[in-house]
């Protein structure tokens, strides 16, 4: 079965700047795929080409099998739902309203986050930003998408809401959806997880599955997370985990160098 969404040495970029490398990346049916990596490093970029808000560079998107240089509308009418880190609500419009517009299935979307019923006359504006972000997964995922790019859900929320929506999106997979999700809280999305990219300046530097990830958080989160930089980096680009030659690197006695669908900035 061909993957849901998948990248074939993508390159993304601003004008003649390049803020994604060769980027190869697949996302199966029925799968949580992870997008990990510090601020800067190219996650963001990386949901916009794969939704058609930015013309590759070089490389290639497949949706369903089949390469596509459509933009997104196109795109949404085969099955793709995205959902951008500023809430993809209407303000002014209310919770019923915003629901309607999506032209999914309401009553699902209500039972998913029953929470918003008694909020459906209230302008979206007026919401907390824990709901706008439910109403902005429920539109997305009251359509029965088949692939969803969902970039930092859990963007300034309180953990109990966090839960929720991930319980949600978990839901969806299950369900039979591919999933990419941007996120920066890792040790709360990993339960919910399958697999793995990390970024980091750009280029994808350790993939692996959850578990696999989990078993060695802490070391994951100090080389590539929230520690070392871009200098370190093995030239051969993606790789599997191998934290014991990455360590090594970071010695000091190595001899290697040490250390939404709206386009608002370079990137997140």
């Amino acid at each position: 079965m061909d993957p849901a969404i998948s990248a074939e040495s993508l390159s993304i970029g601003y004008g003649r700047i390049t803020v994604v490398h060769e980027l190869d990346l697949t996302v199966e049916s029925g799968e949580l795929v992870l997008l990990l990596g510090p601020n800067g490093a190219g996650k963001t970029s990386t949901v916009l080409g794969l939704c058609g808000e930015l013309a590759p560079m070089k490389g290639s998107v497949s949706l369903h099998g089949r390469r596509t240089t459509a933009p997104l509308h196109d795109r949404a009418r085969r099955g793709l739902a995205v959902v951008t880190e500023e809430r993809s609500v209407f303000m002014g419009l209310t919770t019923a309203e915003n629901l309607r517009l999506a032209r999914g299935d309401t009553n699902w979307a209500l039972e998913m986050f029953p929470e918003l019923r008694r909020r459906l006359d209230v302008k979206a504006g007026m919401l907390s930003g824990g709901e706008q972000q439910m109403l902005a997964l429920a539109r997305a995922l009251s359509r029965k998408p088949r692939v969803l790019l969902a970039d930092e859900l859990s963007l300034g929320l309180a953990p109990l809401i966090v839960r929720r929506l991930f319980t949600a999106v978990r839901a969806a997979v299950d369900a039979g959806v591919g999933v990419l999700l941007v996120e920066q809280r890792i040790r709360e999305v990993l339960p919910y997880a399958d697999r793995v990219y990390v970024m980091r300046q750009g280029r994808i530097e350790l993939t692996g599955t959850a578990r696999e990830i989990e078993l060695q958080l802490p070391d994951v989160e100090r080389v590539y997370l929230f520690g070392g930089s871009g200098a370190d980096r093995d030239a051969g680009g993606r790789r599997g985990i191998d934290l014991d030659s990455e360590n090594a690197r970071n010695s000091p006695n190595s001899s290697g160098a040490g250390s939404g669908a709206q386009v608002t900035g370079m990137d997140g």
